[in-house]
């Protein structure tokens, strides 16, 4: 399969952060929490793919916990900056043997980017409890990251 095939036969939509999308559950029960518009889905999964010619996720944060899968393809490298300021990077895909894992957990709070650095396609699943929604979810700024971060401001500029 290439990433037109992943495409067509997922029903893929490119996403506002980078790459393509698809919800594919979005739980029937929800839970009530303290966030605009209050209830939440308990739990909502995507795949999401990032391709050679759309290979960023941009960086962005949600109020919600949420575990990346790797399913096909080639790795994508993910940058979490923690609520403390430490940056971590973390390879999501199936060579364990090379330090990749095959699922990652980011906690709500953290910003997070993601990158295919090399291949056609990353292939991944995310499952975000409670559920995702467009008002628990901020994407980044450069005036927010310079005056915070200006000492990561260099590594991040090409994710914002």
């Amino acid at each position: 399969m290439n990433k037109q095939d992943l495409i067509q036969q997922l029903s893929l939509v490119e996403h506002i952060e980078g790459g393509y999308f698809a919800e594919i559950y979005r739980s029937t029960e929800n839970v009530a929490t303290e966030r605009e518009g209050n209830d939440r889905a308990i739990l909502t999964s995507i795949y999401y793919l990032l391709t050679d010619d759309r290979p960023i996720d941009r960086l962005h944060r949600n109020q919600s916990d949420i575990i990346h899968y790797f399913h096909l393809g080639s790795p994508v490298t993910y940058l979490i900056l923690h609520p403390n300021g430490k940056l971590e990077r973390v390879k999501l895909g199936a060579n364990l043997l090379k330090g990749e894992v095959p699922q990652l957990l980011v906690s709500g709070g953290c910003w997070k980017a993601a990158v295919l650095e090399a291949g056609e396609f990353g292939l991944l699943g995310e499952a975000v409890a409670p559920g995702f929604d467009y008002r628990d979810m901020e994407i980044a700024k450069e005036d927010y990251f310079r005056a915070n971060f200006p000492d990561l401001w260099d590594e991040l500029a090409p994710y914002i």
